[in-house]
């Protein structure tokens, strides 16, 4: 059937599907028909009314905006300077209000089935384990499994108060989980500034979408630490704890500080005396209710676990088990990051809430099962290995794109030590328009929505669009160079709703 007007490409995206976005899976703004989403639609013409020197221009505000704030990130594997200023690209990811409340409510049961594993694990009763839903050993050779965590109780039974769930499309345009984040997940201050470099350089966008606001994260994040503190005490004293000003994630902290406010402290500001944490001040010790620590677990007490650690707080671990004060999130969440992990969360979602997962996994492959060893080293070109125990995307190999010898390199390596590998199949992760100098191309994201929980479990409404910028990349990272979008959760749709595939 031939495309009506309102389905016509033209400007800087003309030629984009010519240039092969629905081969490279499914793409968000275009059916594989290639006519336009309707969700989609009215972004399309705005954009196609562009020209290469006004998006020039529109990036060149942003980039000042972002610059004059300091909104930077870090790229280790970059030999020119690890520092970079925060990219965004201009055309937004759109989320339609009955496909968000559907993904929220799969996250809200993921993580909610998650805090109950780590209460049960951390309780001493690892009932779970005990009934077989996961093997022992895995739980007990996890680098994330935190011996000293046995045994202190959490408020709410909340052990991780602010999720990242890493998701992605699919071939047929459905969410997946990719990876749990619920140590110090980052990024949420990137989903904040970049809503609002976007309102300023590009508010005529906004007009004809219905768009959640994002500027309230700092009352969520509050409210949700707020009922973490010890015995439920009204206006507890809350503070961030980071590692100073050379983390690549400080402009975060300082951000989250500030949206809340609360003291952005260092282990050197706060004191343990008699089992009570004190923040030092100008008016002198004031005792601290709750700790958001954006110091992962073996540098937050230099008495419980590295004594070479100078970011931490002596006697912080002594003060956990006292009562006296929260750590969120709390130590030992590691644990379940672990990948080896991740293949048992659909029966911990059943085996604890008697539910079916409403979010699916993956399909992965367990390395240290012989069969699925076996089946998933012979097409290893086809898959995609990861290490159990690393993030940001390091150590991992895409089959499809590796070389014979780094194919080879990796079946050793998991041959040598299949607990800590497992091997997924590759999702051709969706694409949307991105602007790659001269027109909009197709590229590769994924989405990381956070997940609160304190009293109760809530989504934040968007999250952080991350984006491969080089073209056929799977790598969004931004550790490895990937970009970022503003992410749009629509309160309502913005017309009639049309056939499934079309208003998705």
């Amino acid at each position: 059937m031939p495309s009506d007007r309102s389905d016509r490409v033209d400007g800087l995206l003309d030629g984009y599907l010519a240039g092969g976005a629905a081969r490279r899976g499914y793409d968000e703004a275009f059916a594989a028909d290639g006519s336009k989403r309707r969700i989609y639609r009215k972004i399309i013409d705005r954009f196609a009314e562009l020209d290469t020197s006004e998006v020039e221009r529109l990036e060149k505000l942003v980039a000042d905006e972002f610059r004059r704030q300091g909104i930077t990130f870090t790229v280790y594997s970059d030999d020119q300077g690890t520092e970079r200023i925060w990219p965004m690209d201009l055309f937004p990811r759109l989320i339609a209000a009955a496909e968000w409340e559907h993904l929220a409510r799969g996250l809200s049961q993921r993580v909610v089935a998650l805090n109950c594993f780590l209460a049960d694990l951390y309780s001493g009763e690892a009932q779970a384990v005990a009934d077989g839903v996961l093997p022992r050993w895995v739980v007990l050779t996890s680098k994330g499994f935190e011996r000293n965590a046995m045994g202190i109780a959490v408020p709410h039974g909340a052990h991780c108060n602010i999720a990242g769930i890493d998701v992605v499309r699919n071939a047929e345009g459905r969410f997946q989980v990719l990876e749990d984040n619920l140590r110090n997940p980052s990024g949420i201050s990137y989903v904040i500034e970049n809503r609002a470099a976007m309102a300023k350089a590009c508010s005529w966008l906004f007009y004809d979408h219905p768009v959640a606001p994002t500027d309230n994260y700092g009352r969520m994040l509050r409210s949700t630490l707020d009922s973490m503190a010890p015995g439920g005490k009204d206006a507890p004293h809350v503070v961030v704890l980071t590692p100073g000003i050379y983390n690549s994630a400080y402009f975060e902290h300082a951000f989250l500080a500030r949206a809340m406010g609360v003291e952005l402290v260092e282990g050197r500001d706060l004191v343990v005396d008699g089992h009570t944490v004190y923040s030092r001040t100008i008016d002198g010790l004031v005792p601290v209710d709750v700790i958001y620590r954006r110091i992962d677990d073996g540098f937050l007490d230099p008495v419980a676990f590295r004594p070479d650690s100078t970011l931490g707080v002596p006697g912080l671990l002594g003060a956990l088990r006292a009562g006296t004060v929260t750590v969120c999130n709390a130590i030992g969440n590691g644990v379940v990051d672990d990948k080896a992990v991740y293949p048992y969360v659909p029966e911990l979602i059943r085996y604890y809430l008697g539910e079916a997962p409403i979010v699916d996994n993956v399909d992965t492959y367990m390395m240290w099962d012989p069969e699925q060893r076996s089946d998933a080293l012979a097409r290893l070109d086809q898959l995609v290995a990861k290490p159990a125990a690393e993030s940001g995307g390091y150590g991992v190999l895409i089959g499809p794109h590796a070389t014979e010898q780094e194919l080879e390199q990796a079946r050793a390596a998991i041959e040598a030590d299949p607990r800590n590998w497992i091997v997924q199949e590759l999702v051709q992760l969706s694409t949307l328009p991105s602007f790659a100098g001269e027109s909009f191309e197709p590229r590769h994201l994924d989405l990381r929505p956070f997940v609160l929980t304190g009293e109760r479990t809530e989504v934040f409404p968007g999250g952080l669009t991350r984006v491969a910028m080089r073209e056929g990349s799977l790598i969004v990272n931004s550790s490895q160079g990937g970009g970022s979008k503003d992410t749009w959760v629509l309160s309502a749709a913005p017309e009639a709703p049309e056939g499934s595939e079309g208003s998705v």
